[in-house]
């Protein structure tokens, strides 16, 4: 068999490009769902860290270290096949979200603080001392330089955690690798795992030129 029948076999990406197609679309989805709540929380958590209580940078802390810490995979399994002991049952992609969302955010509130912690303490002496309170020296002052110092890393992160989408293969999720995991079984085929290739490399790649672009402009 040459390669391009074992690869590029036009009758097997015939058959299962429809599948694929509908998998494209639902890892497209929970990717955007994915980086909106994650940046959205992780900025959030860092804003109520900012405030200097301890008892919101105790657990604001504690949730960075152990979502940082803990294999996104061992989390998925535990919420998927362990919640539903507590009577808590969520979906493939609702379990994807949380977790994966969640992780993101971890990684996205310490990029934010470190953005925070490096705007000097003169600009924030600055504000207050024209008569700005706390929370408007944060968001007229310190926050957008801190978003703008995070940008290449927060892009790089996000687009790390998206791929990790291809973890709902294992609870099911109709995701690009398992639709395409499950038409190489029953083709007997590699050509579904070549167009799985070529569709994480179409929503990804643009996004890791982007990436780089950030990089070059914000560093």
């Amino acid at each position: 068999m040459s390669f391009l029948d074992t690869f590029f076999d036009g009758a097997v990406m015939a058959k299962y490009l429809p599948d694929l197609l509908a998998a494209l679309v639902t890892t497209l989805w929970l990717s955007a769902a994915i980086v909106v709540a994650g940046l959205a929380l992780g900025l959030v958590l860092a804003c109520l860290r900012s405030l200097g209580r301890w008892y919101l940078t105790l657990p604001i802390v504690a949730f960075a270290d152990i979502s940082r810490a803990l294999p996104p995979l061992v989390v998925i399994l535990v919420f998927y096949f362990g919640l539903p002991g507590l009577g808590i049952s969520l979906s493939g992609p609702m379990v994807l979200f949380v977790v994966l969302g969640g992780v993101l955010a971890a990684f996205a509130e310490e990029i934010f603080w470190a953005g925070l912690t490096s705007v000097p303490k003169g600009q924030w002496e600055a504000g207050r001392a024209t008569g700005l309170g706390f929370m408007q020296t944060l968001f007229d002052i310190a926050l957008p330089q801190a978003i703008r110092m995070g940008i290449p890393s927060l892009v790089n992160r996000a687009l790390a955690i998206t791929k990790m989408t291809a973890l709902g293969s294992v609870i099911g999720v109709k995701e690009i690798l398992s639709v395409s995991s499950s038409a190489q079984s029953f083709s007997g085929s590699a050509t579904p795992l070549t167009m799985a290739a070529l569709a994480y490399l179409a929503i990804f790649l643009p996004v890791v030129i982007f990436a780089r672009f950030l990089e070059k402009r914000y560093t």
